[in-house]
């Protein structure tokens, strides 16, 4: 059997695909944490809590409600980015006013208490979620097997952070969103309510958490510690691709998925820190992170 740089094909590609999903994840999470940072200000710990939560909307939708998972995909980060709009207007919106760190205390606990309210109703140990049928299975490409749920789940992520990212960046909705983070007082005065602008933007981003929650529930156990898990990796991609950036975080949280999944392949005992290494490179030479702009 021929190696590719001394490594068996299947095991070298089989990981590049494990980077890739993982990648998939890190990018939509990284997205919505983007989303939320860049145009609210806001440094959202609950982040990893509220994919948790799309994780378990899915599977409860299908065990309590019959409802399968293409519904669940459309249901779970309704019903979630609507805790996200309960949580803005009750809470992050009385300490708007104050310094970033109050939010981010808040958020933390939040995050706290979401995963222990999971965790004494359903337990530690992970509830299984069956692949839907029609991505089942798989295909042989000759120098590995690709399963057709982590196609669709990079392919999906692929499709909904280029799809946020045209509507941030392009669209007049987007122009309006950054016009009111840069000078609220004066796009309220065109009529504009920017009160209610930044609560559906807080949806938005939580409803980007859950997305990826149930796209992750029939790969990994669904389990109230799957996002705490979750979430400081996610922040350091953040960081890396600099705070707030959209672009950024999505070309960031692919590539770090890339690079953690070689990672693996050619030095095992470095997987588990790389990014974080990376992260503190690329705070020291570029201190905005790679995509951000300096204050």
């Amino acid at each position: 059997m021929f190696e590719l740089l001394g490594v068996p094909p299947q095991a070298l590609f089989g990981q590049v695909l494990l980077g890739l999903i993982n990648g998939s994840f890190y990018a939509i999470l990284s997205l919505g944490l983007a989303v939320i940072f860049g145009l609210l200000n806001i440094i959202n710990f609950t982040h990893g809590a509220q994919y948790m939560m799309g994780a378990f909307v899915a599977w409860m939708c299908l065990n309590y409600l019959g409802v399968n998972y293409w519904a669940a995909l459309i249901v779970a980060p309704i019903v979630v980015g609507a805790t996200g709009v309960a949580i803005e207007r009750l809470l992050l919106k009385r300490i708007a006013h104050l310094d970033h760190l109050y939010g981010l205390l808040l958020t933390f606990g939040l995050a706290l208490i979401i995963q222990g309210l999971f965790r004494n109703q359903y337990g530690a140990s992970g509830l299984p979620y069956a692949i839907p049928p029609q991505l089942s299975g798989g295909h042989n490409l000759g120098f590995m097997f690709l399963p057709n749920y982590r196609a669709w789940v990079i392919a999906a992520s692929l499709i909904v952070c280029l799809g946020t990212w045209f509507l941030v960046e392009k669209t007049k909705l987007g122009a309006y969103l950054r016009a009111a983070t840069e000078n609220p007082t004066l796009t309220q005065a065109f009529g504009i309510n920017v009160p209610l602008l930044v609560t559906l933007t807080y949806g938005f981003g939580v409803a980007l958490a859950a997305f990826a929650g149930v796209l992750a529930a029939p790969i990994y156990a669904v389990n109230p510690n799957m996002g705490g898990d979750l979430i400081i990796v996610v922040f350091a991609v953040v960081v890396i691709g600099g705070m707030g950036s959209i672009m950024g975080a999505i070309v960031t949280g692919f590539s770090l998925g890339l690079i953690e999944g070689l990672t693996k392949v050619f030095y095992p005992e470095g997987a588990a820190t790389v990014i974080f290494v990376i992260m503190v490179l690329v705070l020291l030479v570029k201190p905005a992170g790679l995509f951000g702009r300096a204050a």
